[in-house]
């Protein structure tokens, strides 16, 4: 820093295509800090390195970084360039790889800088790379043709409705930087995140239709090559800046994703911009019939995996296992039913543990599991057909007596959103405090969005919908969302619910289009921790219905010890 006339440098999370999960090369974060979370960043000057988290990582942060070196600062309550003023009080450059952050961000921390006298500088070289000596390669795994009958629909299509769209819009060629929005468009998948079947690449769309695929040509074999037809050209990623410099305008980019480099690239060319979100994105997340179909199967398969889990650890004397021994049983019955590879580390948090959000056990974390406490099981599947994720909260033998009015109160919220019936046009932000109403009732809330978006057969956290405070996107039919309420007591345990659910039409009167939810995860809820005195005649019922329906569907899957498991745990509670 110091050699390049910097006094602060910003790392972020994300890698050049603002993804949450990052190859290991790209993990600039936690190879300087320690932090593993999936989202925040960290800034640091001469004296001092404040490390930024939300909610979700307040406990977890202060585990993994040296805190006589690093600093963890709430965010977004603190905002970078607040942070910047105090740290620099005098002015001073700020550094930033302009590959590794969004214009959104950019012009957002340049706004807070406004007459501080810090100065943003876009560096050529970023410096942690230039002190990691022992970075990873960058990843090489092969590309897949992901299948037209469980895409729905064949790539070609899906470039000439797109190409259409720019038309329509007056735009000559997009740039795609999003690997899952290329990998849904192309109908590809890949290895080179983990956990997310996408392909590590950029793109360039054209109003024609043609795309340019900036990835590593290696890893598309003949076959591949040939099912991507003429229509698409593999390019080396370093043959990217001088594709973006010889564009002509208006190229469409999006803001809220691509990297400022690529701005940067198109302004310097002097070739028009047309700021717009990534075409690819909105289409993405309306999943069409065909993959509706594959993540209901894909569910099906999951429900046996984890109902066999389920039945298995009721079985087990707690003491006898540790966090870890219950991560191998259940990723070992995934793989009895198929899985590609798990769709994130899997969270297993026995007590305390578990009041850490996106806790992720390690052998020095591994806790051995003790009667009386509560263990969160937050996991998922990529499986070729679909994506899963599914939380479970399970006491182990009696619930502690403090957990029973925040287990029945986050219950009650997963059900109120399972139970929603909307108008077209209602936003994730006016669903999200239906979830929170029986915590807000006692004092209670939790620090994460309520859902997130999820892939078919892509990325488990998928834009651009969600369930949250923040997000003002119309939900859209064809939507697949987590729907995941929980509370967390410090030291003392987490609950979590968690069922992943489809946007569907609902029954209206005329002339009004409402909306409902769709539930596909098929899993036994547990109901000992409930407190049914709490519970509605309606909300009994729906639990019910449900549990009947699971029952239904997994028994003729199962074993007779799983089955005879499952009809014991899903005993009507009405």
């Amino acid at each position: 820093m110091a050699a390049e006339g910097l006094d602060a440098f910003i790392v972020p999370r994300a890698d050049a295509h603002q993804g949450e999960y990052v190859a290991d090369a790209d993990a600039r974060l936690a190879w300087l800090t320690g932090f593993t979370g999936s989202a925040g960043f960290a800034i640091v000057t001469a004296d001092q390195a404040g490390v930024f988290i939300d909610g979700r990582y307040r406990v977890q942060v202060k585990s993994q970084i040296d805190l006589a070196h690093f600093t963890p600062v709430p965010w977004p309550e603190t905002k970078p360039s607040n942070w910047l003023r105090d740290a620099l009080p005098s002015g001073g450059k700020a550094g930033f790889d302009p590959w590794l952050h969004t214009r959104k961000e950019i012009e957002a921390m340049a706004k807070g800088l406004a007459e501080t006298g810090i100065e943003l500088t876009a560096l050529d070289e970023n410096p942690v790379d230039a002190i990691w000596s022992d970075r990873p390669a960058p990843p090489v795994g092969a590309a897949r043709a992901h299948d037209e009958a469980l895409a729905g629909e064949s790539a070609a299509l899906k470039r000439k409705r797109l190409a259409e769209t720019l038309r329509e819009e007056g735009q000559r060629a997009a740039f795609l930087s999003l690997p899952d929005s290329i990998s849904w468009l192309l109908n590809i998948r890949g290895t080179d995140v983990p956990k997310n079947p996408v392909v590590q690449s950029f793109a360039i769309l054209s109003d024609t239709g043609h795309v340019t695929l900036f990835a590593d040509p290696e890893k598309f074999d003949n076959k591949l090559r040939a099912q991507l037809g003429n229509e698409v050209t593999i390019l080396p990623p370093q043959d990217l800046a001088a594709a973006l410099r010889d564009l002509d305008g208006p190229v469409r980019i999006d803001p809220a994703t691509a990297p400022e480099a690529g701005f940067r690239l198109l302004e310097q060319a002097g070739t028009r911009i047309s700021p717009a979100p990534d075409p690819a994105i909105l289409p993405k997340a309306r999943k069409n019939p065909a993959e509706l179909q594959g993540m209901r199967a894909a569910h099906l398969r999951d429900g046996v995996a984890m109902t066999r889990l389920l039945a298995w650890l009721h079985a087990q004397d707690p003491a006898s296992l540790t966090e870890i021994d219950v991560v191998r049983k259940l990723e070992a019955l995934r793989r009895d039913e198929g899985i590609i590879d798990i769709s994130f580390d899997t969270i297993s948090g026995a007590g305390p543990n578990g009041a850490i959000v996106h806790y992720r056990v390690t052998e020095s974390s591994n806790r051995r599991l003790a009667a009386g406490e509560m263990l969160l099981i937050d996991s998922g599947g990529q499986y070729v057909d679909g994506t899963t994720d599914i939380t479970r909260t399970i006491p182990l033998g009696q619930p502690p007596e403090e957990a029973i009015a925040p287990y029945t109160a986050v219950l009650r919220g997963m059900i109120a959103i399972s139970q929603a019936r909307f108008p077209k046009g209602v936003a994730g932000a006016h669903i999200d405090s239906l979830a929170r109403q029986f915590l807000w009732a006692k004092g209670l809330d939790y620090d994460h969005g309520t859902g997130h978006g999820v892939g078919a057969a892509l990325c488990v956290h998928e834009g651009p919908a969600r369930i949250s405070r923040v997000s003002d996107l119309p939900l859209e039919s064809g939507m697949i969302l987590s729907n995941e309420p929980g509370y967390y007591r410090e030291d003392a345990f987490g609950i979590r619910i968690e069922n992943l659910i489809a946007v569907t039409k609902a029954e209206s009167e005329p002339n009004r289009d409402m909306l409902g939810f769709e539930t596909l995860t098929l899993c036994p809820i547990d109901t000992r921790p409930i407190d049914l005195s709490a519970l509605s005649r309606d909300e009994a019922e729906w639990l019910d219905a449900y549990h009947a329906r699971v029952r239904r569907e997994l028994s003729p899957l199962l074993d007779n010890e799983a089955r005879d498991w499952l009809h014991r745990a899903t005993t009507p509670v009405s």
